[in-house]
């Protein structure tokens, strides 16, 4: 996976490391990275003015997560504040993908890394359906050129 430099991330949000996300080693749980890469992504949608509720996500539409890639930079630790820095990076016909990088706040120091692809479905069918115009327009008018964003075309 491509590790990522935090300069090009326009979001960010913070997590504090709560006590029973901590394992008996002392340190973080290898899966609630996956928790705050996830809250990142809600909250980047948000910021953008995308709702997200049980009306909106049952719209005729699903988004899913095909795969979830995280590399383990260094460990954090109950009371540390993480930076979480997200985005959508590209933008295909049925998928988009996600960016997170999570850094200690007061330290800058990389903790983990993360790529998820995430497929638009048909709610009625289940199969994979293009991503919605809006949609696109609405994250490139946010990430601007650090987003590679197909637009499909129409053939007549």
């Amino acid at each position: 996976m491509k590790q990522s430099d935090a300069s090009v991330f326009k979001f960010k949000t913070q997590v504090k490391v709560r006590n029973y996300e901590v394992d008996w080693q002392g340190i973080v749980h290898n899966a609630n990275y996956l928790l705050y890469c996830e809250l990142g992504r809600v909250e980047y949608l948000q910021h953008l003015g995308l709702v997200l509720d049980v009306n909106t996500i049952k719209h005729g539409a699903r988004v899913v997560v095909a795969r979830n890639e995280i590399d383990y930079l260094s460990s954090a630790h109950y009371g540390d504040m993480i930076d979480v820095h997200t985005r959508i990076s590209s933008i295909k016909n049925t998928s988009f993908i996600f960016e997170g990088l999570l850094k200690g706040a007061q330290t800058g120091r990389d903790i983990a890394a993360n790529v998820s692809i995430h497929v638009w479905l048909s709610d009625t069918n289940g199969q994979p359906m293009p991503v919605p115009d809006e949609f696109r327009r609405t994250v490139q008018s946010f990430e601007g050129k650090n987003a590679a964003i197909h637009w499909p075309t129409i053939s007549t």
